[in-house]
């Protein structure tokens, strides 16, 4: 590899970890770090070393394969800490490994709409998402939709949870009917 090239490829890593809050494909855009999840495709780069180098898809048990590093754990991890631990693995084999971890396709974050939408569906969380924006999203409601007792159906501690939303309470006074956030796997159900 050119010299100037791996300077740069060098300062593009250092610049990523030492600026976790900086805009990448890894990071959120509040700057909390992106956690990874089974479906999610990486481009994993180990510099000057292209036959280790290689595009994965984060499997169901959440693992990936690598040539010379082999099983490793990637669901729930950021990006940051899956290149630390491909490094660690790697120095056996080769002297000081630089290896940078790209997320390419976010397939993990997920949420559902279902009921009197336009669109009921499976949608991509690529950012965060509030009930007003994925009702959006899905198309904006129905004729005959209950928009008073809108469901939010998620994971709380490995129960499900189950939280309502009035938007047309959320319409005469914001202030007092918080938008929520929702999270990744939620389902939102309009009747």
């Amino acid at each position: 590899m050119l010299p100037f090239l791996r300077l740069f490829l060098a300062a593009v890593l250092l610049c990523a970890t030492a600026f976790p809050g900086s805009v990448s494909a890894g990071t959120l855009e509040n700057g909390e770090g992106y956690n990874l999840g089974p479906g999610d495709v990486l481009d994993i780069q180990v510099y000057g070393e292209p036959e280790v180098s290689s595009s994965v898809m984060i499997r169901m048990d959440g693992r990936i394969s690598l040539p010379l590093a082999g099983e490793i754990h990637a669901a729930g991890r950021t990006p940051s800490e899956l290149s630390g631990e491909i490094r660690g693995k790697l120095e056996r084999f080769i002297e000081a490994p630089e290896v940078a971890v790209m997320l390419v396709e976010s397939r993990s974050k997920r949420y559902y709409v279902l009921g009197q939408v336009g669109s009921p569906g499976e949608y991509d969380m690529t950012h965060p998402v509030t009930v007003v924006q994925a009702i959006a999203r899905a198309g904006g409601f129905l004729e005959w939709a209950k928009k008073g007792r809108i469901m939010i159906v998620g994971e709380s501690g490995g129960d499900e949870k189950i939280t309502y939303f009035d938007y047309d309470g959320f319409l005469k006074r914001p202030e007092r009917h918080r938008n929520i956030v929702i999270q990744p796997g939620d389902t939102i159900v309009v009747p």
